[in-house]
């Protein structure tokens, strides 16, 4: 199996502008981004179904000192959706995706998981 490149994951805040860069945009978050337009977010996909469940998300709060529960906890999730997490990988290997979330943590949210277990981290 063909590694993913680092370069093709990327990560960015659903209140950023979308940039060509990008390649494919997926918002991994299981709400959508409030005071976001759904024409105006450029999203070419919403993948719920691997979004941290509620609970989790409740439980984890955005409180960092929790952040490596979350981690490990939203990593065994996450490993209940093989498929999505399948076609995430081969999304990569033909191109750069960008994961999109709208926490405000840019080093403690379900996207930087995600991204170290699609990268084999």
């Amino acid at each position: 199996m063909r590694k993913i490149p680092a370069g093709n994951v990327r990560l960015k805040r659903a209140y950023e502008a979308a940039s060509p860069e990008d390649g494919r945009r997926i918002l991994v978050d299981r709400l959508w981004p409030r005071g976001i337009r759904k024409e105006d977010a450029a999203i070419d996909e919403w993948m719920k179904e691997i979004a941290p469940s509620a609970e989790l998300r409740k439980w984890f709060g955005h409180d960092p000192a929790r952040w490596e529960e979350f981690r490990r906890r939203y990593s065994a999730e996450l490993h209940q959706h093989p498929e999505e997490l399948e076609r995430l990988r081969s999304m990569a290997r033909e191109g750069p995706i960008t994961l999109v979330y709208s926490a405000r943590d840019e080093a403690h949210n379900d996207a930087v998981v995600l991204r170290e277990i699609l990268l084999g981290r």
